[in-house]
């Protein structure tokens, strides 16, 4: 009997450190460490507005470059001249319009601050869907990785940059296709090469 007692009294106190243990160990890291929700990402464009069909880009100063998708479905200029597109080039820029990230949103930020007062650029998109999307585009962010915009309302947003950099690139060097990039001016109107030079004594 007294032999019994120990071992119940030896069973007793292994399973009460047992218990004392599993209620008190410490917590493993992998229980203290908050599982982190991703971050959602924010696009400017509604992927249910469709795909872009008719694409306008304007400065302040007054240019503007318009590309389309004609009755082929072809990609053409329409500003500032009617011409052929390079369809490579603009099919690259117009694919990525629905990649344009909002990056953040700046709430009672001055407009004339950050150039949309009067909106540097205007970048007017018309989609399958039968949508049309205008966007105001102020200058720069300080650190360069994006621009002040709106959609026209009070929002101040700023979006990733690649994309619009694209378009404004047009207004000094508009997608024409390489076989029919216009004459610059002062050759359509120069002298007529029918001519016969005059040898020189």
């Amino acid at each position: 009997m007294r032999r019994s007692a120990v071992i119940y009294i030896l069973l007793f106190a292994i399973l009460a450190g047992l218990y004392y243990y599993l209620n008190n160990r410490p917590k493993d890291i992998a229980d203290e460490t908050p599982t982190s929700t991703p971050a959602s990402v924010e696009y400017l464009f509604d992927l249910s507005d469709g795909l872009p069909t008719r694409i306008r880009i304007e400065s302040k100063a007054g240019e503007a470059v318009e590309v389309a998708r004609d009755a082929e479905n072809a990609w053409v200029l329409t500003m500032p001249i009617e011409a052929s597109a390079d369809q490579g080039t603009v099919e690259a820029a117009t694919g990525q319009i629905t990649t344009i990230r909002v990056l953040d949103r700046i709430p009672d930020l001055p407009r004339d601050a950050i150039g949309l007062d009067n909106p540097e650029y205007t970048l007017t998109i018309q989609f399958t869907g039968g949508v049309e999307r205008i966007i105001e585009i102020g200058v720069l962010t300080p650190t360069g990785s994006g621009y002040y915009a709106s959609r026209g309302d009070d929002n101040i947003l700023i979006i990733s940059n690649t994309v619009p950099d694209t378009f404004i690139g047009f207004l000094s060097d508009p997608p024409y296709l390489a076989t029919e990039t216009p004459l610059p001016s002062s050759l359509e109107a120069g002298p007529s090469l029918d001519g016969t030079a005059t040898p020189q004594p």
